[in-house]
């Protein structure tokens, strides 16, 4: 796999699971917000490459990747111990199928994570574009606990201070974090919150119909599965190649 080597320009530990790693971007690598590439370091002589989103987005000078750290994981257990000024190769072609222009037309967009799978909505939150295309944003991270909620300050503030996009921040993005495993004013699992009616309560939006709402999904298998299932079984369908549907998922990640 051809790659650019990139040199790490800071590292932010979030807690004992969680950490960002920024680094140089090659001028020639184009992406689109909401895409991934293979990352990597050097092992016995071979590069060792996993997948991870872009949590930068495509006008940034700088990329970003957001990771969770797995003590046995052959990839991670190594990552977490990045820092400034070392190397980390990063491919040259990044890819994806998390692009909000293979959805069908809509007004509101919901951006479904958990855990690290925020990271390519943080891209796409940045991407003028998708305020111009959709009425409301809506932003929906689910965690185990609070101090995992990461990016918060970047959500709720820095967006909507942006010199070329933060007013459409201000007036289009609705921002609703999520909390299983600790007390939390929005408790419960997403596709929990979304069947019983809550999120769409809470946030102020009317009952989910196909001209409507678009969804976009990423994070664990588990939460995947359910909330595609649920959304099936409310008449939606997920894109594919070039049948453009009402949800779009990410498959790529493994555990790493």
């Amino acid at each position: 796999m051809k790659a650019h080597a990139e040199t790490v320009i800071a590292v932010h530990h979030w807690s004992d699971r969680l950490f960002t790693i920024k680094t140089t971007r090659h001028p020639s690598l184009r992406f689109r917000s909401g895409d991934f590439a293979m990352i990597g370091l050097e092992v016995d002589g071979k590069p060792l490459m996993r997948a991870y989103s872009m949590a930068s987005s495509h006008h940034e000078n700088h990329l970003e990747f957001y990771s969770i750290k797995v003590k046995d994981g052959a990839f991670t257990s190594r990552l977490q111990h990045i820092q400034v000024g070392d190397p980390l190769l990063v491919s040259k072609k990044p890819t994806g199928t998390l692009l909000w222009d293979h959805l069908r037309p809509g007004k509101h967009l919901y951006l479904l994570s958990t855990g690290t799978g925020l990271a390519p909505f943080l891209s796409i939150i940045k991407d003028p574009e998708v305020y111009e295309n959709f009425a409301t944003v809506i932003l929906v991270h689910g965690c185990r606990f609070i101090n995992e909620l990461t990016y918060q300050k970047l959500i709720t503030e820095e967006l909507q201070s942006n010199p070329y996009f933060g007013e459409h921040v201000r007036d289009k993005l609705i921002y609703y974090p999520a909390v299983t495993r600790e007390p939390f004013h929005n408790h419960g699992r997403i596709t929990e919150l979304i069947a019983s009616g809550k999120l769409r309560r809470d946030i102020g939006l009317p009952d989910f119909n196909l001209k409507a709402d678009r969804f976009m999904l990423c994070g664990s298998v588990r939460m995947l599965n359910s909330i595609s299932k649920w959304l099936q079984t409310q008449g939606f369908q997920e894109t594919k190649k070039n049948d453009f549907r009402e949800y779009v998922v990410e498959r790529a990640f493994v555990d790493k």
